[in-house]
């Protein structure tokens, strides 16, 4: 009984509300979950620190854009917000992809929505249209090409030069690579409330609390922030910097679920995250919508194979293009 009902509620909460035992073993069920059903778990660096161990692969955007494309698994799990399962099912549209919870969102994609891109793009028709990944599967469908932040440089540097192009949905995004390209783009403006949240006085406060520390940060920050920092770079770029750089300190501008890899990563190095301007418990930066997912909802989510994602076909093949375009590109 409590199954049905929570399933007529699942649109309106977003995830499976079932209550379960005191005892229960998360993560001793959800790899049973996962040899039974023939699941592979996928999960982003900001989940919480317990996904993140129980994940088959843990990754930025575009390793997991790659890992879903070459997913040999019956289940598709996706912990991560909801621009991300929607890609794995264009990328995989006759397998099954369930996502914790459906209200995990992102600022980006909600800043982007396909009709007002359409509309955009009617008054600059000689533009071509280069969209985050962080994008809606329907702003996707009417985008030209997709990239990351690992990849961004790379396809903006393999358009023509005199190519027009509109960038959408991060501004920050779109701003540095102008600056590090030469370009001129049409920016679109959005922008991740995480990245933005970043204190430009309480950086710098760490940073002299933290002087020998080297401050690495995400390209969707402010550029502000960005002229503070000895190295930019997306996700797994800053935990690849932080094992090759000989220093031992780093402030790490980005969300905070990044340390937890970084420090398995460099387990003898200091990392100190890069402070909000709002004062909360962890005086870091967490993304709200990455957080909504935890062992619980991810358990029932096996479980149940529920919530699912559903991508119209129409739009799962006109979206497919421009994914398949970046990852063709980044893979040279």
């Amino acid at each position: 009984m409590e199954l049905q009902e929570a399933k007529k509620k699942l649109k309106e909460r977003g995830f499976l509300d079932i209550s379960v035992g005191d005892d229960i073993d998360y993560a001793a069920e959800i790899k049973r979950l996962k040899k039974d059903k023939n699941a592979v778990i996928l999960a982003h660096y900001y989940q919480e620190p317990a996904i993140q161990d129980i994940a088959d692969f843990v990754g930025d955007s575009l390793q997991l854009s790659y890992k879903a494309a070459e997913a040999d698994a019956d289940l598709i799990v996706f912990a991560g917000v909801h621009f991300m399962a929607e890609t794995a099912k264009i990328l995989n549209p006759d397998k099954k992809v369930v996502l914790p919870d459906l209200n995990a969102g992102c600022s980006l994609s909600e800043a982007c929505e396909a009709k007002d891109l359409a509309a955009f793009k009617k008054k600059h028709t000689d533009h071509l249209v280069v969209t985050y990944v962080n994008t809606s599967a329907a702003v996707k469908a009417i985008s030209d090409i997709c990239c990351t932040s690992s990849n961004a440089k790379k396809i903006v540097d393999s358009i023509p030069e005199d190519q027009p192009i509109i960038f959408a949905p991060d501004k920050n995004l779109g701003a540095y690579i102008n600056k590090v390209t030469g370009r001129n783009m049409l920016l679109w403006e959005g922008a991740c409330i995480v990245h933005e949240a970043f204190s430009i006085d309480k950086l710098l406060s760490t940073h002299q609390e933290h002087p020998k520390a080297k401050i690495i940060a995400h390209p969707e920050s402010e550029e502000h922030i960005l002229k503070t920092a000895a190295y930019i770079g997306s996700t797994s770029g800053l935990i690849n910097y932080a094992k090759t750089d000989p220093s031992k300190e780093f402030i790490v501008a980005t969300e905070a679920g990044i340390l937890h890899e970084m420090q398995k990563e460099v387990p003898d190095k200091k990392l100190y995250p890069a402070p909000a301007v709002e004062d909360n418990t962890c005086a870091c930066s967490e993304c709200p919508y990455m957080k909504m997912n935890n062992m619980k909802k991810l358990y029932l989510c096996m479980e149940y194979e529920l919530p699912e994602i559903h991508v119209p076909e129409e739009i799962q093949k006109k979206a497919l293009v421009p994914i398949q375009r970046m990852l063709d590109i980044s893979s040279r």
